[in-house]
């Protein structure tokens, strides 16, 4: 398994609201996340490294997590402890008030893949079948997309394209996506915020992701893509690789 993670700026924001990394826990097993902040003056950084501190240190005190239960019960317990901490934390501090986060992570082991998802960070599979988006956008566009009112073309240069219909911390309560798939030799698995997403459209990403060059230097040509492309927005992904012989294997 090789995994690498990178975030950036952007061009046009004044600081980096998104956080994230790649954390392996007593077994060797991997998680991988993308967090991206939102809501009042500064509080969009705090509720994503919030968010990530709490389950790095979550995730490097697991072990015996080896079924796709185990792990989808991992992730929908831990993020739901997040969930309270940030939402406890948003009241407690004024100026944090309305603060939140997207999150997109993934437990990877040899076998499978675990995936939870709120709000609209993104993850994809590329595997032989070709390269597919995992998640579901829990967004007011994606909706409207789902009950067909209007067009994924549409859908791109919609003006509330922004706004998302969940967040981690912002209720008292949060519902999440959870997903198991298979996690095959060769297979890439891409976790990403809207930065890169709405900047570098799904032909591109595949055609990154199938060259020959190495992870690290996948990751810096995605983020400098999305930069040439506008770079309106804080860019970050993570990307896993089953590579069985690879240096690092689990």
């Amino acid at each position: 398994m090789k995994a690498v993670f990178m975030t950036d700026q952007g061009k046009v924001r004044q600081h980096n609201e998104d956080a994230g990394g790649i954390f392996v826990n007593k077994d060797g097993h991997r998680l991988a996340i993308v967090a991206d902040g939102m809501g009042g003056h500064r509080a969009g950084d705090v509720a994503s490294e919030m968010t990530i501190a709490q389950l790095k240190n979550f995730w490097e005190e697991s072990s015996g997590i080896s079924t796709a239960g185990e792990a989808e019960d991992w992730l929908r317990n831990q993020i739901t402890q997040v969930n309270s901490m940030l939402f406890n934390h948003a009241m407690n501090h004024l100026e944090c008030e309305g603060m939140g986060t997207t999150i997109v992570a993934a437990i990877s082991t040899n076998r499978f893949v675990t995936i939870a998802n709120i709000g609209d960070s993104r993850c994809y599979l590329l595997n032989e079948t070709g390269f597919n988006q995992v998640t579901e956008d829990h967004s007011l566009v994606n909706e409207l997309v789902r009950t067909g009112q209007i067009s994924r073309e549409d859908a791109e240069h919609h003006p509330r394209k922004n706004v998302l219909l969940r967040a981690l911390g912002t209720e008292k309560t949060v519902d999440m996506d959870i997903k198991t798939i298979i996690f095959e030799e060769g297979d890439i698995l891409l976790l990403c915020s809207d930065g890169l997403s709405n900047k570098v459209n799904e032909k591109e990403l595949s055609a990154i992701l199938t060259n020959k060059d190495p992870l690290e230097q996948k990751t810096s040509t995605l983020i400098s893509l999305a930069n040439e492309n506008g770079g309106e927005d804080n860019i970050t992904l993570a990307i896993v690789e089953f590579s069985e012989f690879s240096e690092g294997d689990e």
